[in-house]
């Protein structure tokens, strides 16, 4: 009786909500959920759960947060990466399908491009001919290109799969449930890797980052969209105001939820500046690092290779 009494006092006296043990994934330190101090566990869980909230009017909160503006900022990350007919995509935290949707547009404009060249230089083909190679085009509009939506939220995955169904794309499209910082695919296997609003929500970006290096070929892009921060004083003060004041106010009329659009914010402001993040994705061994700064530096696009 006396063992058992003390084995339950041992039970009773340990602390919960203990970060669970992961392969490659260590307790750590205490980090940051927006302006709160958390567990990593704790923070790994409290951002699951955001998205689990937002995730069916996360479009929607884009457009009013954004002004519309965040598909412009996708358009210019996809035009950055050019890819070519065979290019074979990873995009990570990319749930609602925006960047695979763009890239499959993209490859499908090429592909016509590059048919119509051909048509043009062989101006002796008969009409069968043309007609059967347009067919050919058609099957095979993507020219064996990819894109592999990979996201560790299945509600966002869920939105992303009911958008591509509705608009009609699934031709060189899957989509896997899967972690940032720990892959479920072989090592050199992408031509390129992309997210896009995610790498500020993982809870270890320096794993986000080496895992990006693992999975992509040699020769292979890292290419990352992010909020970042504002450098011109007088613009950063009004954007503060415009986040702080308006957001969580669209967040609660439009998502009826006010906290998560209130972290979303926070989790901006508590994300590294453009430089410091160019360390980290050259501390992962990408070569070639760089960044440019849209709308004063309110997003910027990262890009490394590895070579």
């Amino acid at each position: 009786l006396r063992l058992w009494r003390c084995r339950c006092r041992a039970l009773l006296s340990r602390p919960t909500g203990a970060p669970r043990a992961r392969r490659g994934l260590a307790a750590g330190p205490e980090m940051h959920f927006g302006f709160q101090t958390v567990t990593e566990e704790e923070r790994r869980e409290k951002i699951y759960q955001v998205f689990e909230n937002v995730a069916k009017k996360y479009d929607v909160m884009n457009d009013s947060m954004t002004l519309g503006i965040h598909r412009v900022w996708k358009d210019i990350l996809v035009h950055k990466m050019n890819p070519c007919p065979g290019t074979l995509l990873l995009d990570v935290a990319g749930g609602t399908g925006d960047i695979a949707f763009r890239f499959i547009n993209y490859v499908r404009s090429v592909r016509q491009r590059q048919l119509q060249r051909k048509l043009k230089h062989h101006q002796n083909l008969s009409w069968q001919e043309i007609f059967e190679s347009y067919q050919n085009d058609k099957f095979n509009s993507l020219g064996d290109s990819q894109v592999v939506v990979c996201d560790i939220n299945r509600e966002m995955l869920k939105v992303g799969k009911q958008k591509a169904q509705h608009l009609g794309y699934s031709e060189g499209l899957s989509w896997v449930l899967g972690n940032a910082e720990e892959l479920p695919f072989d090592d050199d296997k992408f031509d390129v890797y992309t997210i896009a609003f995610g790498i500020r929500n993982v809870t270890r970006i320096d794993l986000a980052l080496q895992e990006a290096y693992r999975v992509l070929k040699p020769g292979g892009r890292f290419l990352c969209l992010e909020f970042s921060h504002v450098s011109n004083p007088l613009l950063s003060r009004l954007y503060d105001l415009y986040s702080f004041q308006v957001i969580p106010v669209l967040g609660e009329v439009i998502a009826g939820d006010w906290r998560s659009y209130q972290y979303l914010v926070e989790s901006i402001r508590q994300f590294p500046p453009q430089e410091e993040l160019k360390a980290m994705i050259e501390d992962a061994g990408f070569f070639k690092v760089d960044y440019e700064n849209l709308n004063f530096g309110i997003v910027a696009i990262h890009s490394g290779f590895k070579l």
